[in-house]
């Protein structure tokens, strides 16, 4: 459960007490907030006047039954989660239920294990479902989108940085968004209103990097036909940005050293000093202290750009910062090419959200922009998901389990991601529809 997005609160209907209780017991016991109703017509009016997340209801009930109440939710609420319960099972009760918006069907007897699975899935897709939506009011700060815990720390580190002129070392795994976190310490800062310059200093060729850092005067070198200030004299005022300083050469590290020590530069050519008035962060995704081992990376140098550290945590330990960033990219990218806004399928955006990211946000945003471009309908589902991460998701899966319980539940999640449409969720398994229908009626039935 999420606390932040007030999960939990479970209604259970059924005509029979005793399945109430048991029920109720069960549930209350794993911290839910469990309310009980004996009838559709008492389920409906405590929807109307308590908070309800999940609806777990029987199918046959005297007078009005459970696809009734299915039809009542579907209709006037949006915003919950419903499955269903029945002591006497039908497959055409099971893909009628699905159809009307049913996320799951549990026949009885089921276990423990079969409920908790059941509520945990349906509020798992809620949960999804409201991030989403919350995604649509979340502002941005210079491209930062995130509410984890992790992301909290990085705001309050970059509003500590913003409020020195200390030197600031930022490190995280590469497309973590360093750059990102340098410009927002730069225009949190009472710098803001002069320059921000970010320097690469790994896509710089050696030869060339002092003289781009530092200017150089006339005739410093052949076809130097006139004097030409460098990247640290533009960022005067202001902020500059040594992103990958761990691929400057150590010759390179001294000459940083020598700014950091004296706000000065030598002009490439020129033996006076020119002063400047430069905040300087740096970014790397490297290990300084086993290149200061290996004598690739001054220890001088290191401890003058360590002030203050900031550490941009990799997208997999941000959790549901990726639904945010997914839906932030969707529109994004919509709005660039022209085209409808389309919807994340549950399942894909499940899958998305366990896929570790080796590549980090910058992975993340052109898997995002490829799917807005190249998906032809108005969702998003899994078979438009790049096959590695569908691999990597099956690999994910509980490998004690046997082929046929795996199977049963894929064609159950795919089947409930396109609403019940047996066309789609054939299309989408690569089967017929007698396949399926085949499939459905074969599925081992739950004890």
């Amino acid at each position: 459960m999420t606390d932040s997005l007030d999960l939990g609160h479970i209604l259970v209907v059924d005509d029979s007490l005793d399945t109430l209780e048991v029920l109720q017991r069960n549930l209350t016991s794993k911290n839910y907030q469990v309310l009980t109703a004996s009838s559709v017509a008492e389920a409906i009016n405590l929807l109307e006047n308590r908070h309800i997340d999940l609806i777990i209801t029987d199918i046959k009930m005297p007078g009005s039954n459970g696809f009734d109440l299915l039809r009542h939710v579907r209709e006037n609420l949006r915003d919950i989660e419903i499955f269903v319960i029945t002591g006497f099972p039908a497959l055409d009760d099971a893909v009628r239920a699905v159809k009307i918006g049913a996320e799951e069907y549990l026949v009885k007897p089921f276990t423990d294990e079969e409920l908790f699975g059941a509520v945990d899935r349906a509020l798992e897709k809620l949960r999804l479902r409201r991030k989403t939506e919350s995604s649509q009011k979340i502002s941005t700060a210079y491209g930062l989108i995130g509410e984890s815990k992790a992301m909290a720390d990085v705001y309050r580190a970059i509003g500590k940085a913003a409020a020195t002129s200390a030197t600031v070392l930022i490190q995280g795994e590469s497309g973590t968004g360093k750059e990102l976190v340098a410009r927002a310490i730069h225009y949190s800062s009472k710098r803001a209103s002069a320059p921000f310059v970010p320097v690469n200093c790994g896509s710089i060729p050696e030869e060339l990097l002092e003289s781009e850092l530092f200017g150089h005067v006339r005739g410093a070198f052949t076809g130097a036909t006139g004097a030409r200030a460098g990247f640290f004299q533009t960022a005067d005022k202001g902020t500059i940005l040594l992103d990958e300083v761990s691929e400057a050469s150590l010759s390179m590290q001294v000459k940083l050293l020598r700014v950091l020590q004296n706000q000065e530069i030598f002009m490439l050519g020129s033996s006076r000093p020119v002063r400047v008035d430069v905040r300087i962060t740096a970014a790397t995704n490297k290990d300084l202290f086993a290149l200061i081992q290996k004598g690739l990376f001054r220890e001088d140098l290191f401890y003058r750009l360590n002030v203050v550290t900031i550490w941009v945590p990799p997208l997999r330990e941000r959790g549901d910062d990726i639904v945010l960033l997914v839906n932030n990219f969707v529109n994004k990218f919509s709005h660039e090419f022209g085209r409808p806004v389309p919807r994340v399928s549950y399942e894909a955006l499940r899958i998305l959200s366990d896929y570790p990211w080796p590549g980090n946000v910058r992975e993340l945003e052109n898997v995002v922009q490829r799917l807005v471009a190249m998906t032809e309908g108005d969702i998003i589902e899994v078979p438009d998901l790049p096959s590695l991460m569908r691999f990597s998701a099956l690999r994910a899966m509980d490998l004690s389990r046997t082929l046929s319980e795996v199977e049963t539940e894929y064609v159950q999640r795919v089947l409930n991601s396109v609403g019940g449409n047996k066309t789609a969720a054939a299309k989408i398994l690569g089967i017929d529809r007698k396949t399926l229908r085949e499939k459905l009626k074969n599925r081992p039935v739950p004890h």
